[in-house]
């Protein structure tokens, strides 16, 4: 799915979104296949698999000469979890030939709960040869800001819970506001996902959001349609 700069309104990244194509059911989501993998114990091959196949796409994206920023490929506190993840993630950037500064992981405040000091640790290695990091669905876990201050974070993700009804919603709009004044404080970019309209867009821009995803601007498409997307956005 594209992501989209408030500044110049062109495409500048990209979210690997994970679909299983079933000879019979079609697309199915993760909603319904990723609780499956878990009791088969399958989500970290599944995750190894989306986190290097999202590397090699964006590495043949950018010697096709197509201009994108980042590619923001979700973690799970599974993969996390495991002691060789730092290794895991260091093998693909050299395997695929990704630029490390091309590719963002992101993962949600429960992960970081779960085992600070440990993933802090973790994400800091990963850092070392420059993966962004983000948090995916801000102020929707039960955790502490306190992590915020160490964590090697270059994003938050303003979820979509807060964007739907932010043009009528006071409240919804006090949190959006108040997740981009802390990004800023910070020193954080802000991504707001699920932004379906220009009412949405337009309050975002005035609030500084610096980028957003959602069907306002592309849903989720296969990579060769996103290549043609972005080629077209860029003309």
């Amino acid at each position: 799915q594209p992501q989209v700069s408030l500044k110049t309104r062109r495409i500048i990244g990209a979210e690997a979104l994970v679909r299983w194509r079933h000879p019979e059911l079609g697309l199915v989501s993760p909603a319904k296949f990723i609780p499956v993998a878990e009791e088969a114990g399958l989500v970290v091959q599944i995750g190894e698999w989306v986190l290097r196949e999202s590397a090699r796409q964006m590495t043949e994206w950018i010697e096709q000469g197509l201009e994108l920023q980042s590619m923001s490929v979700n973690v799970s506190g599974v993969q996390v979890q495991r002691s060789n993840f730092a290794d895991t993630v260091y093998g693909i950037l050299v395997e695929t030939g990704c630029d490390p500064t091309l590719l963002e992981l992101e993962i949600t405040e429960s992960v970081v709960m779960n085992n600070t000091e440990y993933v802090i640790s973790v994400f800091e290695r990963i850092k070392e040869p420059g993966v962004r990091l983000a948090i995916d669905d801000f102020g929707t876990g039960y955790s502490s800001l306190s992590y915020l201050k160490r964590l090697p974070l270059d994003k938050l993700k303003i979820d979509q819970s807060f964007v739907r009804d932010l043009t009528h919603d006071p409240d919804d709009k006090a949190i959006a506001g108040a997740v981009i004044a802390l990004a800023r404080s910070l020193g954080l970019k802000v991504i707001a996902e699920g932004v379906e309209t220009q009412d949405q867009v337009d309050m975002l821009v005035e609030m500084g959001c610096d980028d957003v995803q959602g069907y306002f601007y592309g849903k989720p498409v296969p990579a060769l349609q996103f290549a043609a997307v972005l080629m077209k956005d860029k003309q």
